[in-house]
């Protein structure tokens, strides 16, 4: 929440904090990566948010938390001036009408001034006196951070399109101010979040906001705070996935939607259902048309409306209503995977790879002190091609460091090395522990069978390890005292997981999927114990198959899904892995 002092004005915040506001408000647009919205997007936002000239929109309050350069305010000063003249306004009554109907918030001083330049010329076209449309413009425009500036009041409407800034281009001092400030900049949440936490938080009962901007909250771990404020006083009213449409003036790696969000004044208005547009109606009928079918009465085509139960920070799935509908399914029949019996885990990162990895025979240290060490080259065509790698392993089997007295050639490579190893983050906060590794090592691991799994992948790579290697930090693991790891190999690699794991992770850059721990957590399962013996030897013989089909049959029929759910789950898998893309673009 914000302090006493943002009441008090800028002069009173820590010096090291105005001076990395005066750095990034001197900023090029190239510096700060600014992105201007398409006008087609602002119209469909102020429609949908019901900020329309038909309504009397100087009764109304509206806010722009980052107007860069007018995309929002402006069209949406030109319809609060249609609204205004409609409802008898005059020239000689516009300051006083209007003085409260507008607040739009920049930090960058050289978009204020253009903007201010443009809003002038647009008042005076109206017919308001000059010495008026400066006063309306000093009311309105404010040079100042949204996260930390003052703002009196509710708004009826906040819109815009909030700043994509990654955490590592904010300067510590203001990073750490927002961080008092704000519970949903977490983990590694972009400057959009805080954004949406203030606004909401400025949203009069009833009112809406609709923001566009990039859509990995929606599902991501950094998200959740987010989801769950959202989950906890307000209605997700629209969502529009813009991943495939021109959105912006200049192409932007991030993925855009649109998200329509409302402070309810009723429980019945806090009930109401999430309307989803389909992307085939978006790439159909285009962005206007759908903004109109999300806001009538009756769910028209190209509309799915979804009770999403939203709840907690648990991920929404909003990108494709029949892929929900089917998780929901399997999640509410299904038993996730840590819970039928099967772990999940990663593997060692040491801090310094260059002393604790090197050729297993080449290390020159105890073999106790030494572990065959799995990387993600070393997995090659579903099998692992061991390329000879060991890890030092400082501890022992109960978890206690090895006793460097009793490994007299360990200690001597260590204190070789003892720069780079006792310089690590690890090693500082570990005092006479200098020499372990960031995760502890468990040697039995070596020996237990587990599925070996890379993080960043085309495809779902899953390969069986039946007792030889520890993992490396770049691989993530699967064991189970249950279920048979070749059978768990074929539903690892099916369709279905992989459909799983697409929908709830983020992408990397090209496209690539991401196997990390938190996502194969979210992989269902049924108990080994429940599967007939006939399908556990099909999953068994189908585990090293190459035909998509028939790794998939008895997956499916593990599964219990209908020939319709098979066809969406296997195009919605291609879809998503690399490697079926590249097959689908080659055979066009």
């Amino acid at each position: 929440m914000p302090s006493l002092f943002d009441s008090l004005g800028p002069a009173f915040r820590a010096p090291d904090v105005s001076a990395a506001l005066e750095s990034l408000a001197a900023e090029s647009e190239v510096e700060r990566g600014a992105v201007f919205t398409r006008p087609e997007v602002a119209a469909a936002i102020l429609d949908l948010c019901g900020y329309t000239a038909d309504r009397a929109l100087h009764r109304l309050r509206l806010l722009e938390p980052s107007f860069g350069g007018g995309d929002f305010l402006l069209p949406a000063v030109a319809r609060l001036l249609q609204s205004w003249r409609r409802e008898g306004g005059t020239p000689v009554s516009a300051l006083a009408d209007l003085r409260e109907a507008v607040r739009a918030v920049e930090l960058h001083r050289e978009s204020v001034d253009a903007v201010r330049a443009r809003l002038l010329a647009l008042l005076c076209d109206a017919g308001i006196a000059r010495l008026d449309a400066e006063a309306l413009c000093a009311a309105w425009l404010v040079c100042d951070d949204f996260l930390l500036t003052s703002l009196a009041g509710e708004f009826e409407v906040v819109v815009g399109n909030p700043p994509y800034v990654r955490q590592e281009r904010i300067p510590a001092p203001l990073l750490a101010e927002y961080r008092q400030r704000y519970r949903t900049l977490f983990d590694r949440a972009d400057l959009y979040v805080p954004f949406y936490e203030r606004a909401l938080d400025l949203l009069a009962p009833g009112g809406r906001l609709g923001f566009i901007c990039a859509n990995r909250w929606v599902k991501n771990r950094y998200g959740g705070p987010l989801r769950a404020k959202i989950s906890g006083g307000f209605a997700l009213l629209h969502y529009i996935d813009m991943e495939n449409v021109d959105a912006f003036h200049t192409e932007v790696i991030a993925y855009p939607a649109i998200t329509v969000i409302q402070r309810p004044r009723t429980a019945k208005m806090r009930a109401a259902p999430t309307r989803v547009a389909t992307v085939e109606a978006l790439q159909q009928h285009g962005l206007a048309r759908v903004a109109q079918s999300l806001l009538v009465e009756e769910v028209a085509s190209g509309v799915d409306e979804v009770d999403l139960a939203l709840g907690g920070e648990a991920p929404w799935l909003l990108d494709d209503v029949p892929r929900l509908r089917l998780l929901r399914r399997l999640e509410s029949q299904f038993p996730a995977l840590e819970d039928a019996g099967c772990k999940v885990g990663i593997g060692v990162a040491t801090g310094c790879d260059r002393v604790f990895i090197d050729d297993l025979d080449a290390l020159p240290v105890e073999p106790e002190r030494k572990l065959p060490l799995a990387m993600a080259r070393d997995l090659v065509d579903g099998r692992i091609d061991w390329r000879g790698k060991g890890v030092l392993n400082p501890f022992e089997a109960d978890g206690t460091l090895a006793d460097l007295e009793r490994y007299p050639r360990f200690a001597a490579y260590l204190y070789k090395h003892y720069e780079a190893v006792a310089g690590r983050h690890v090693a500082a906060r570990s005092g006479e522990g200098w020499y372990r590794t960031i995760d502890r090592i468990y040697p039995e691991l070596v020996q237990q069978p587990k599925l070996l799994v890379p993080d960043i992948k085309g495809e779902a790579v899953f390969v069986l390890d039946e007792g030889h290697y520890y993992p490396h930090h770049n691989l993530y693991f699967i064991t189970s005292r249950e279920w048979d790891l070749r059978a768990l190999r074929c539903v690892m690699r099916s369709s279905l997981s992989v459909m799983i794991v697409a929908t709830y992770c983020t992408r990397m850059a090209g496209g690539f999927l991401r196997f990390q721990a938190q996502y194969l957590r979210r992989l269902r399962l049924p108990q080994w114990k429940q599967v007939p013996e006939d399908l556990r030897v099909r999953l068994q013989a189908a585990a090293d198959e190459a035909n998509t089909g028939a790794l998939d049959a008895p997956v499916f029929e593990l599964f219990g899904l209908s020939a319709d759910e098979g066809r969406l789950v296997r195009r919605i898998a291609e879809e998503a892995q690399v490697t079926g893309r590249a097959k689908r673009k080659a055979a066009a």
